[in-house]
């Protein structure tokens, strides 16, 4: 038996937006059919209910850390990102949030967040296996992202045999091994993991300049960093600074044949994106607005990482560093700052998300044969333009 749905617009991510139109799906949420006016005039009014609103595929959130969900509201806002590291790490360790079901709570109330906020799929950041349990009931589809860290080369070994064992423990699911991020990883541990996501053909996710302080130490060797590094009396002498960015830096020392996802980019310029595009193949730009300003205050350069034409997703990072796991609520941040259109939005909220994940053929866009979950969404409507309002439902 299929269902009719239809809004003021239809955004499919597959052809321009469709007003009126309307959605034909089977009892599990299959997309049957996708009609302008005309051509559902042939079925029954009573058989379609109509929405004010934009109808629209399921979100992918591509950056999410589920096990951070206990510290909900534990770390101060705008503290920068090497305090913020050294809070996660502390906090991380301490009895008030050793609790198992502490974290099993958070986790599930986060998991379900998502789900009702109308995300169907996320790459989650995962340091150990506590979120797997979570993430084996869940009705949402979780690829999990293994990270490695260790920052003296003669870890690299340990780092990588840590990072299988942990893999092995997430078995069935979905994972991948990958870099943390370019402050955290050695040479030799990016030569390790070049190798493993070669070998398994698999994606790759690295946080990205987060902060100016991550330039300023591979530039010149200097920047709150070091207190870290101090912090966790890790002597660095043996490190050289390559007097580049941290992107230019570390990205010829990832594989440029695998999809790989940078995420937050908040302090990427335009000199950066530029050598990226040369120097990578598959590059994806995660952007999480919300977490960039719990964090740093600042956004990244949206219009100037539109205008390079990379191929941007969003994220909602972790409930340490952000109020809500919701992709809407980034989009509306993003439009709150931003001049972007909303079917680039919605792109960027879905169907790019999609495609990094390998899950195009399922989501991402309203098309026959796709089980993408369908979002119903608030807007307005100025001189011909649409722009959201803060109005959502989860509809399938």
């Amino acid at each position: 038996m299929v269902s009719y749905i239809s809004a003021s617009y239809v955004y499919t991510n597959a052809g321009q937006p469709i007003k009126n139109g309307v959605v034909g799906i089977d009892a599990e949420g299959t997309v049957m059919k996708v009609l302008s006016p005309e051509q559902a005039a042939h079925i029954e009014a009573d058989r379609i209910k109509h929405y004010e609103g934009l109808i629209v595929p399921g979100f992918i959130n591509t950056h999410c850390h589920l096990e951070l969900s206990h510290l909900k509201g534990a770390i101060d806002k705008h503290k920068g990102l090497p305090a913020f590291v050294q809070d996660v790490m502390e906090l991380r360790n301490a009895d008030a949030y050793k609790d198992e079901y502490l974290q099993d709570s958070a986790m599930l109330r986060a998991d379900i967040e998502m789900f009702d906020c109308g995300i169907v799929a996320v790459g989650d950041i995962s340091n150990s296996a506590v979120s797997r349990m979570t993430k084996r009931g869940s009705l949402i589809h979780y690829h999990t992202f293994i990270e490695a860290l260790g920052f003296n080369p003669e870890t690299a070994h340990l780092a990588v045999n840590r990072a299988l064992a942990l893999k092995e423990e997430f078995v069935p699911l979905h994972a991948s091994i990958v870099p943390h991020a370019p402050y955290s990883v050695s040479e030799a541990l990016f030569n390790e993991l070049k190798k493993i996501a070669e070998a398994d053909d698999t994606i790759v996710s690295i946080h990205n300049q987060e902060t100016a302080d991550e330039n300023a130490f591979f530039i010149e060797k200097e920047g709150e960093f070091l207190e870290l590094y101090f912090m966790l009396a890790l002597d660095i002498e043996f490190f050289k600074p390559s007097g580049k960015s941290s992107l230019q830096t570390i990205l010829p020392l990832l594989s440029n044949s695998q999809p790989t996802l940078l995420v937050h980019n908040t302090f990427t310029d335009a000199e950066d994106a530029a050598f990226a595009k040369q120097t990578h193949n598959n590059l994806y730009w995660c952007l999480c607005p919300n977490a960039n300003l719990y964090i740093e205050n600042r956004l990244p350069n949206v219009n100037m990482l539109r205008e390079a034409g990379l191929k941007i997703t969003l994220g909602t990072d972790s409930l340490a560093s952000n109020d809500a796991l919701s992709i809407f609520d980034e989009m509306l941040t993003l439009q709150e700052h931003f001049d972007i259109p909303v079917e680039e939005l919605l792109k960027w909220a879905t169907l790019n998300g999609a495609e990094f994940l390998g899950l195009a053929e399922r989501y991402g866009s309203l098309e026959k044969g796709k089980r993408p979950g369908i979002n119903l969404l608030g807007f307005t409507e100025v001189e011909g333009r649409i722009k959201l309002a803060k109005f959502f439902r989860r509809l399938y």
